[in-house]
């Protein structure tokens, strides 16, 4: 560690020049309107977008102010509502023109830029193309077969779109029919979360609200990209820095949104003005490492203690926390020369960051997967909460963790009863509700799914929305494996690969996007979703539909299990689905203390709060208190790589949105083109023995004897730390063994697969 390449951009390596936000977003934002014609009704829609009354994005969960902008939205946003609201069509003459085995070799953009599903289709294997059919004959002949087959052999999978109350229609679904298969697009990136942070302070979300931002002084990122996946966020952020707070972010990429920023809305700072600088210290930690950056944070803490006191705060400690001695010693034990080796930082930097920090008053943690996705992930958030707790902040203004969440309702889901775990709803009550039986054993999660998909015990799979099969690990094992399934429903706007990959019998189910008009027997309808800071939002579309075929979610819930179950005069789904003011008062009613006056809170500006007890220094753990973590381990990934082996983190680019591709330009990290790219830093480079633009294989390197890999990568110099490699997600997701998970909550490692390099013609890696 002799130069501190660690701290600043490499010159030598691609990079964005300018700022984030700024002419680059606005640029970005045309060529998808150019590109996608959605016509001029656009405009509106995005004028109404995330503002009270209006139309929330489907893109990111970042909070939606009371007092919002005039343009309320950001370029990824913008791009997820003008790809939602194209005016291309993918309806019965497109499928007769193509086969399914031919569109199983497109790629995942050419998929999803066919246009909009205009008509519900059957699979038809004899002549491999899907068929339309009509609405009547596809809920008769689902809820058929569902009735054939073991409720216990049957997964209903959520992406993180579906709005509460089509959330809760499906989740009480699924319980009717007779499981608590419920996996959703959260096991796959903030189930760590769910499951790690409840562990320590009782909460499975943050604890931070929007106000919490206009009264910190210290702001500590990890592994969190804020620019390409949550850009309305920086307006916080720029006016976090100009009232004096600090910003330290760890990320083992440089990524341009939290170094500096131009704000698009600013016209002063767009035309005279200079970027606003976001991080004050940005440490390129290696994947994996952030144990053992935050150990010797809290190394530093303990100096500091020693030298002057007053630095912990002990008062809180005692009230409201159990094992700090434990973790005190471990941490006191813990050498700096394993800190260093462990997180590839210096110490000076790491105190100088702990000198920040003990200085701040009111400090807030922000992660993303860059903590949640590795073997280790929980560990990760249980050092960042003892950061936290050594001087008390969590539950109080001004001070808390904040998990920044993907997709725009994915937390919510979780709050009303997408979980594979009864113990987490309320179960008792929804019996009572609706004169049901419901189950009590725990259901199957994403990685405990696609374990019985690959052993044959999976029977039946219907999917509300998401591309689970693009989305998964292990997808060089998984794929051949659906076509052994009875049962494939899949509720889709676009096409995607998750539907060429077909069972026995398969279907397309188009809905209605948010931004269009819902309108149901009583009019039109308002749906509700929550942000990452736990407000609940109404939303109302206008847009007319792509198709007079399409139905709303919720609808498709409704015919599916009115086909499907047993008559029951207390499940009313078709008077439900009339008006969902009667969905939101089975909510309310299932969980009064957060949803109570659902209805007539609706559309409060900013949300309305549906409370947290950690916030209130209420900690519902085994201990009665938050809890401090002793490290047994210094590395997310369980050890750092030795000799050529390297740790690969995927990555999304600036023009994607989880497996959505809308283009490839990848601008925020200077990177144009081509997605089959494998970034390395020039020393690692060279010590493979490699060059620039040389083609390569990447082969997992976890030893359970299968061989997994990923070939034709193009060798692409860029600002990474030594050990490590990147690669675009969903295309290397097949390197990513399914067992390569958190041990706590089976989140898959995407952020440290341990992979080796080999030279396409090679016969041994490098």
């Amino acid at each position: 560690m002799d130069r501190p390449k660690e701290k600043r951009q490499r010159k030598d390596t691609p990079f964005y020049e300018a700022a984030s936000g700024s002419w680059g977003s606005v640029r970005g934002i045309a060529r998808v309107l150019l590109d996608q014609k959605p016509g001029p009704g656009v405009v509106r829609t995005l004028m109404r977008q995330n503002k009270p009354g209006g139309h929330m994005c489907t893109s990111c969960a970042w909070a939606k102010p009371a007092k919002p902008n005039l343009f309320e939205f950001c370029e990824n946003g913008a791009k997820a509502t003008v790809w939602d609201l194209t005016t291309d069509r993918c309806g019965p003459d497109f499928f007769a023109a193509h086969s399914v085995s031919e569109l199983r070799t497109w790629s995942d953009h050419d998929l999803e830029k066919t246009g909009r599903l205009t008509h519900p289709m059957r699979y038809d294997g004899a002549s491999d193309h899907f068929l339309p059919v009509t609405w009547e004959e596809a809920f008769r002949e689902i809820g058929g077969r569902l009735r054939g087959i073991d409720p216990k052999q049957t997964v209903f999978y959520t992406s993180g779109k579906a709005s509460l109350e089509t959330a809760f229609l499906w989740q009480l679904f699924a319980r009717a029919y007779g499981h608590n298969n419920l996996p959703d697009s959260s096991n796959m990136c903030h189930e760590t979360t769910s499951v790690g942070l409840k562990k320590v302070i009782g909460s499975p979300v943050g604890t931070c609200v929007l106000e919490d931002f206009t009264h910190c002084d210290m702001i500590l990122f990890f592994g969190q990209n804020t620019g390409t996946n949550s850009p309305r966020f920086l307006h916080e952020l720029q006016r976090a820095v100009q009232r004096g707070c600090k910003i330290v972010t760890f990320n083992p990429v440089r990524e341009r949104g939290l170094v500096e920023f131009v704000n698009p809305q600013n016209p002063s700072q767009m035309t005279l003005g200079s970027p606003t600088r976001i991080s004050d210290i940005y440490l390129q930690v290696r994947p994996g490492g952030d144990i053992a950056a935050l150990a010797g944070i809290c190394k530093h803490l303990f100096a500091l203690e020693d030298q002057r006191g007053s630095v912990i705060d002990r008062a809180f400690v005692a009230e409201h926390t159990s094992d700090f001695e434990a973790f005190e010693a471990r941490i006191r034990d813990t050498s700096w020369e394993e800190i260093e080796r462990n997180s590839m930082l210096r110490r000076a930097d790491l105190e100088q960051v702990g000198e920040i920090y003990a200085r701040s008053e009111k400090v807030i943690g922000i992660y993303g997967m860059g903590l949640t996705q590795h073997v280790h992930g929980w560990l990760n958030i249980g050092m960042l909460v003892n950061l936290l707790l050594m001087r008390g902040n969590i539950g109080r203004k001004g001070a808390g963790i904040s998990p920044v969440r993907g997709h725009s309702n994915v937390q919510g889901q979780r709050t009303v009863g997408i979980s594979e775990k009864p113990s987490l709803v309320p179960i008792d009550k929804m019996e009572e509700l609706f004169g049901l039986s419901i189950p009590r054993d725990e259901g199957w999660n994403t990685a405990v799914a696609t374990e019985k998909l690959l052993d044959g015990t999976l029977k039946a799979f219907l999917s509300l929305g998401g591309n689970f099969a693009r989305a998964i690990p292990d997808q060089g094992r998984t794929d051949a494996a659906w076509a052994g399934l009875d049962l494939n429903v899949q509720v889709a706007t676009k096409l995607n690969r998750s539907h060429t990959l077909v069972s026995r019998d398969s279907w397309l189910l188009p809905c209605l996007v948010r931004a269009e008009e819902d309108r149901q027997a009583s009019g039109p309808q308002a749906v509700s979703m929550e942000d990452s800071l736990s407000h609940i939002h109404g939303s109302v579309g206008k847009r007319p539909p792509a198709s007079a075929w399409l139905l709303s979610e919720a609808a498709i819930v409704a015919g599916l299990a009115e086909a499907t179950l047993p008559t029951n005069p207390k499940l009313r789904w078709r008077d439900w689905v009339g008006d969902y003011r009667h969905i939101r008062d089975l909510i309310e009613a299932c969980w009064p203390e957060q949803f109570a006056a659902f209805n007539a809170r609706l559309f409060t500006p900013g949300g309305f709060y549906r409370g947290n007890a950690a916030r209130k220094r209420q900690w519902k753990t085994e201990s009665g208190k938050a809890q401090f973590t002793a490290p047994d381990k210094l590395c997310a990934l369980g050890e750092p790589p030795e000799g050529k082996e390297m740790t690969l983190v995927t990555l999304r680019s600036n023009d994607q949105f989880n497996t959505t591709i809308y283009g490839f330009s990848d601008r925020l990290r200077g990177l144009e083109g081509p997605r089959n790219v494998l970034l390395m830093n020039p020393e690692e480079i060279a010590r493979h023995g490699l060059h620039e633009g040389q083609r390569v294989t990447l082969e997992c390197a976890w030893s359970d004897g299968v061989d997994r890999r990923v070939s034709g990568l193009r060798v692409t110099a860029y600002d990474l730390p030594d050990s490590c490699v990147g690669a675009y997600y969903p295309e290397t997701n097949p390197l990513v063994p399914l067992a390569a998970r958190d041990e706590l909550s089976g989140t898959p490692a995407y952020k440290g697969t341990p992979v080796r390099i080999r030279a396409e013609g090679s016969a041994a890696p490098l």
